[in-house]
């Protein structure tokens, strides 16, 4: 399927999207079983799916499609190619008869024009329109980003106009959000105007990706299960160390109203046609890193089969998953495809530290095959499960026939799991096919899917299975108040609930520079408080940033906006 421009080079991403033939989203959605009535039209190619569509799919009682879960090892900084694996399979799957939709995750605009540019797919495997998409698209984050601070905005007013509830002022952990990798505002001074302006306090901004809004969002089942969730979340202590919660300060049905549209999912086409969700966007570092399960949800009643994306390497967006996600949409993978790149492998085995980026770009069987001991790691996470794994190795125009064929032979042989080569990028849906057919006899194989550990252990003994059995740690410690964390969390019944673990993407460990599979070290934990709307607990590890910085070179310096409203640099 690939194409070349005047220049006889591969098209840019936006460039397919601009030449691709989109068909309006009621034609798109129809085959599946919503009727225009079911839909809430936002131009001609996109829609949200209206809260009586749901109800009504929900009431039909129809058996659920099989639910394909697409992760990764751990990723270099160049990307492995999830997304494009996640859209390309909703192809494939296609091209051998098999009914299927998609599921992925909102673009933040931080990454968009910080250093990772945009998130929805790739090549001729992306969805469309990309560039909406990319940008303000249904203004769903936009909306996520006003419930939260509007709720900033009345914490700061209640300790101005009296306090009534004795909030500490020194104690309230709702900062404000922004969707932009703005740095100088982590850490800010507020209320220094003088009496008018307010009671001067520290605050800062987090990513609104990393808000507890979006995890509400994303795990709301509907509009009165959303209302409950903000209506719980912890603002703030009291000087006594009570909660205070959004009920307290009389924001809930305030935010909500914000919220109301931004709940129902968002329905767009891939470039061949097949529906796509793209609802929600949490990050799997420092929040659980899944679309919405609403979105899942009515995706699952629709098809055979349901093929969406958890974020980063399996040590954090499947662990979060399978742990998490799955405990609250009452769910289980059928099978999970485990995204792989020889670029990946020979990253992680480079002889010499850090890695020349362009030398990865040479044949080197030999790197190929140090660095298969991540994937190794990562194919066992996910056995410990109880799923059937599928490798998919996402082929780059440059890789060398030897170094595939070393990966799939190590998988097959040494690994005894099933693999296969995609080239989902360059060839669309029809560059899956192979992946596809293994993943539908792993999914119709019997599996024993259980999560790591029971919500009725200890909070300690949660963290310590992840860090040991997921991320290969010897031990865990706990710094600062982390210990009196767990103390008053206990006390306050928040013993019971899942754990979210903010950790680096670019490690198994809790170092970003060690690489490989890394041995012989501790995971630091440096603090831990509850997402009490979500229903986890978020435990917070080394130097994990919530909110991330723009690069020297971001990826904004190299857009452009042409005349006729065309665009340049954006993919």
């Amino acid at each position: 399927m690939t194409d070349s421009n005047q220049d006889g080079a591969i098209p840019t991403d936006y460039e397919i999207a601009q030449h691709a033939e989109k068909r309006p989203i009621t034609e798109v959605v129809e085959p599946f079983g919503l009727a225009d009535d079911d839909l809430e039209p936002i131009g001609d190619y996109k829609a949200k799916v209206s809260f009586e569509a749901i109800e009504r799919l929900r009431d039909q009682g129809t058996d659920d499609g099989k639910l394909i879960l697409v992760t990764g090892m751990t990723p270099t900084p160049l990307g492995e190619g999830k997304t494009v694996t996640t859209v390309g399979l909703g192809q494939a799957f296609n091209h051998i008869d098999r009914d299927a939709l998609i599921a992925i995750r909102e673009p933040s605009l931080g990454p968009v024009f910080g250093v990772k540019g945009g998130a929805a797919g790739g090549g001729y495997s992306q969805v469309l329109p990309m560039e909406d998409i990319n940008l303000h698209f249904t203004g769903d984050l936009h909306a996520l980003t006003s419930a939260h601070n509007l709720i900033s905005t009345m914490l700061d007013n209640h300790i101005k106009q009296g306090n009534e509830l004795d909030i500490a002022v020194n104690w309230v952990n709702w900062p404000r959000a922004i969707d932009m990798n703005d740095r100088v505002l982590r850490e800010t001074v507020i209320g220094l105007g003088g009496e008018v302006t307010g009671v001067p306090r520290e605050d800062g901004f987090i990513l609104t990706a990393a808000s507890e809004m979006m995890a509400v969002l994303c795990l709301a089942d509907g509009l009165e299960d959303l209302k409950t969730r903000i209506g719980r979340i912890i603002v703030a202590y009291t000087d006594d160390g009570e909660p205070v919660t959004v009920d307290d300060i009389g924001a809930t049905d305030a935010a909500a109203i914000l919220l109301k549209d931004a709940l129902k999912p968002n329905v767009v086409q891939t470039i061949e046609g097949t529906p796509a969700f793209v609802h929600g966007g949490p990050f799997a570092n420092i929040a659980h890193g899944t679309n919405s399960l609403i979105a899942d949800e009515v995706a699952a009643h629709l098809s055979e089969y349901l093929v969406t994306e958890a974020g980063f390497g399996s040590d954090l967006g499947a662990e979060k998953f399978m742990n998490i996600v799955c405990r609250f949409g009452e769910m289980e993978p059928d099978a999970v495809t485990l995204v792989a790149s020889v670029r990946a492998l020979k990253y992680h085995g480079q002889e010499m530290w850090p890695p020349n980026l362009e030398e990865l770009e040479d044949e080197n069987v030999e790197a190929v095959e140090r660095g298969l001991e991540n994937l190794d790691k990562h194919v066992e996470n996910l056995r410990k499960f109880g799923v059937p794994v599928v490798v998919a190795l996402n082929r780059f125009p440059d890789d060398a026939d030897a170094e595939v064929e070393a990966v799939l032979k190590h998988c097959r042989e040494d690994l005894e799991v099933r693999a296969a080569e995609s080239t989902v990028f360059s060839d669309g849906g029809e560059g899956g096919v192979d992946l596809a057919e293994n993943l539908v006899d792993a999914a119709e194989t019997e599996s024993s899917f259980e999560p790591l550990y029971d919500l009725d252990v200890s909070i300690e003994e949660k963290i310590e299975t992840v860090a040991t059995e997921i991320y290969g740690a010897d031990d865990v410690e706990y710094h600062s108040d982390a210990e009196k964390d767990i103390e008053r969390l206990t006390e306050h019944g928040f013993d019971d609930v899942p754990i979210c673990i903010s950790k680096t993407f670019h490690s198994l460990s809790d170092d970003a520079s060690r690489k490989g599979v890394p041995e012989d070290w501790t995971l630091e934990v440096n603090e831990i408080y509850p997402s009490a709307g979500a229903g986890f607990l978020v435990v917070l590890t080394a130097d994990v940033l919530t909110l991330p910085g723009l690069p020297e070179e971001p990826a904004a310096a190299n857009m452009e906006l042409h005349s006729d409203g065309s665009i340049d640099g954006l993919f």
